[in-house]
């Protein structure tokens, strides 16, 4: 009889397995399918009675034999059962293959996952099941399959987090091979980071993975990457510095001296350490290039693609840097289309003689950040003013978060929307984009995410442009970077292999940010009410050694001012940091103040208003920080640069309706800043100006700004036809 789960009348199955024993009373595997089907119908002490009435009439060996038919029949309806989404069914069938085989270890695994999605999990459960015991057992054979499907859902629990280094404590003990398990454990890590936001439990798992195994590099990285984010900078950058040390090979020489270079930013104490690392990294960079290296491991290019992401927070100089990342992107995606051969054209966009004139656009939105992040707080404008009669908007959330109402509203907002996990397979990525029939895909994330690099050197569509982000990419496949007259002038061109397109005005606008109850006041942390309020916000690779030297100055000559200090990982190294620049300025660090990270973006924003003045950070500016800023109506001193991280500001400032604060030498912006301290009046000023442009300067016409973006796609997309 043909059993199909979803459609099986169960009587008449009972029936016809009575029959057949009758029939054929020596065929055991009759009474296996009459005990189940009993069992899947609630008749559980019957089941129980068949099978034993069947097993005990025979052999040891006989015995063993049955027993093993039966299990395996059982386990194959409990996948079953599980896969039809049927759990209490499954949970039940998973407890009668336990009391008829304790040390089916698989069993004991899928019963622990049946248990979490029935909510009956628990320490004392776990102890019953008893699966620790087990896997100490000799010639343990385990899905690993079904130990990742497990992994993934305990770490969604926090509270079953110590049941969950336990049990994989105890797995990888029993594996034959640790390494096996090597990518398990780190995709469930990822996990943590990125859509649990659980880098602490993280370390603690991938650590439990390095006792065993202390050499593991894919682990290190990953295990680098969560000291950093929680604060661990001496561990972050040894295991960095172990990597390094480890590795022969010039292409993980230069990941591994990335991860050491972000760890070194981060730790706000080893500037000098960071800038030598960064040279490190340009020579590393230039002898790849210089050597043409094939490189036949595509995991190993895409860590190349982010490698020369913090250049712009040390130094400004992109005619020397844009040159090195677009020599770098190209030798990157020469390995990269070697590797896949002609494979890589069933993914790829190919032009056709057919090109239409469309009357709807449909438009790719790429991003990792489409949520609660600087990213998502500038498009969702651009997602809630577009035009449907003539877009259609597909989004491609990587690694999606739980409980994050802004990308709620992208997904809504959207005409159609996929969510994709770093683990994922980039060309079946890529294939949905191309499936989809995006004409053009907007890259949000430019080099922070390597996944992003590529499924863009695949080229699934045929146009394809980057906005926000860090700055282009550097990649021969991105047609267009967006930016504006001030952002990028027209000499930027000469270093960039992207076709920069300029904005008419700006290359952002929003309409403007939601503002919470303020939570902070000055007497709070010991502030007079008289006293002249500077605040410095941005995460610690934004602070800049030699700027930072700038702000202290500017605290010095303004009699009773204080600098107010926000966005920092670890406060005991950011205070270190900040008091010993201040003695060696000559300030006294009793005019420091360091404030913690508030609970909502809505509630920073009304803690802002405590700040007279907002120092902007150079060579990286601010983004968000400083559109928060300008629409609060708080006067800002920035320092403009040449390269496009240092040049943020400036076109904000200009498209908000000021030039007060606008620093073109270090001397101005101390001028800057001191003046706007100094002079109440003037602050004033700004500040009217600013609340005055909220009616009509370019920054806050969102609206008006989605018409030029629109505009720009249906130039791109009429370019390509002519083409």
């Amino acid at each position: 009889m043909k059993k199909n789960s979803q459609t099986i009348d169960y009587p008449q199955a009972i029936q016809y397995y009575e029959n057949a024993i009758e029939v054929e009373p020596e065929i055991k595997s009759h009474y296996w399918h009459l005990g189940l089907y009993l069992l899947l119908q609630g008749k559980e002490q019957e089941a129980q009675l068949t099978w034993l009435m069947a097993i005990t009439e025979g052999t040891e060996e006989e015995i063993q034999l049955w027993t093993h038919e039966l299990t395996e029949l059982l386990y194959q309806e409990i996948q079953q059962q599980a896969k039809l989404e049927n759990y209490k069914l499954a949970w039940i069938t998973s407890q009668h293959l336990r009391e008829i085989d304790s040390y089916h270890v698989n069993n004991l695994l899928f019963n622990i996952y049946l248990a979490t999605q029935l909510e009956i999990l628990d320490d004392e459960y776990f102890e019953q099941i008893s699966i620790a015991n087990v896997l100490q057992e000799p010639n343990i054979s385990l899905d690993q399959d079904l130990f990742a499907k497990v992994l993934y859902q305990l770490v969604e629990y926090h509270a079953f987090h110590r049941l969950t280094l336990e049990l994989v404590q105890h797995v990888l003990k029993a594996a034959n091979n640790v390494y096996e398990y090597n990518y398990i454990i780190a995709s469930a890590s990822v996990k943590l980071e990125s859509a649990l936001r659980n880098s602490a439990f993280a370390a603690q798992l991938l650590e439990t993975y390095i006792a065993l195994d202390p050499d593991d590099r894919e682990v290190l990285i990953r295990l680098a990457f969560c000291y950093q984010i929680t604060g661990q900078h001496v561990k972050g950058i040894n295991t960095a510095k172990k990597l390094l040390s480890i590795s022969p090979n010039l292409i993980d020489k230069i990941f591994y001296n990335h991860l050491l270079i972000r760890g070194l930013l981060v730790s706000a104490g080893a500037w000098e350490e960071a800038c030598l690392a960064i040279e490190q990294q340009k020579v590393f960079a230039l002898s790849l290039i210089q050597q043409s290296l094939r490189m036949t491991e595509n995991a190993r290019i895409l860590r190349l693609y982010t490698s020369m992401y913090f250049f712009p927070y040390i130094v400004d100089t992109p005619e020397v840097v844009r040159p090195i990342q677009n020599q770098l992107m190209d030798l990157c995606l020469k390995n990269f289309e070697l590797n896949l051969g002609d494979k890589i054209n069933q993914y790829r966009y190919l032009p056709t003689s057919s090109k239409t004139n469309k009357k709807i656009l449909k438009i790719g939105y790429l991003s990792h950040y489409l949520g609660q992040h600087s990213v998502g707080w500038i498009a969702r404008w651009l997602f809630k003013y577009h035009n449907a009669d003539n877009f259609k908007i597909y989004s491609y959330i990587i690694n999606p978060r739980i409980n994050d109402n802004l990308q709620q509203f992208f997904i809504e907002a959207s005409h159609q929307v996929h969510s994709i996990e770093t683990t994922d397979s980039v060309l079946e990525l890529a294939e949905q984009i191309r499936q989809d029939e995006i004409d053009i895909l907007v890259d949000l994330d430019s080099m922070t995410i390597d996944l992003v690099a590529e499924v863009l050197a695949v080229k699934p569509a045929p146009i394809q442009v980057t906005w926000l982000g860090w700055d282009a990419s550097g990649l021969p496949t991105i047609d267009y970077f967006i930016a504006d007259p001030y952002v990028l002038p027209e000499e930027s061109q000469s270093y960039y292999s992207e076709k920069i397109w300029r904005l008419p005005e700006t290359y952002v606008a929003v309409g403007g940010f939601e503002v919470d109850t303020s939570t902070l006041r000055r007497e709070q942390i010991n502030i007079p009410k008289d006293a002249v309020v500077y605040f410095v916000g941005q995460k610690d690779y934004k602070r800049h050694l030699d700027n930072t030297r700038l702000q202290l100055r500017i605290i010095k000559q303004v009699p009773n001012s204080y600098l107010l200090i926000k966005g920092f990982s670890d406060l005991e190294a950011c205070q270190r940091f900040y008091e010993n620049l201040a003695l060696e300025e000559g300030l006294d660090p009793k005019y420091l103040r360091f404030i913690s990270q508030d609970l909502t973006e809505a509630i920073h924003r009304a803690n802002l208003a405590i700040a007279d003045i907002v120092l902007d950070t150079y060579p990286y500016n601010g983004a968000t920080t400083t559109l928060e800023t300008l629409w609060l109506g708080i006067p800002l001193v920035t320092r403009v640069g040449q390269q496009f991280a240092a040049r943020n500001s400036y076109t904000m400032m200009i498209n908000a309706g000021i030039t007060e604060g606008i620093a073109w030498t270090d001397e101005e912006y101390v001028e800057w800043g001191v003046r706007l301290g100094k002079d109440e009046k003037l602050r004033q000023e700004v500040s009217w100006k600013l609340r005055q442009g909220r009616k009509n300067a370019p920054l806050w016409d969102a609206e008006k700004f989605t018409r030029e973006m629109e505009k720009a796609y249906e130039q791109m997309w009429q370019r390509y036809l002519d083409i």
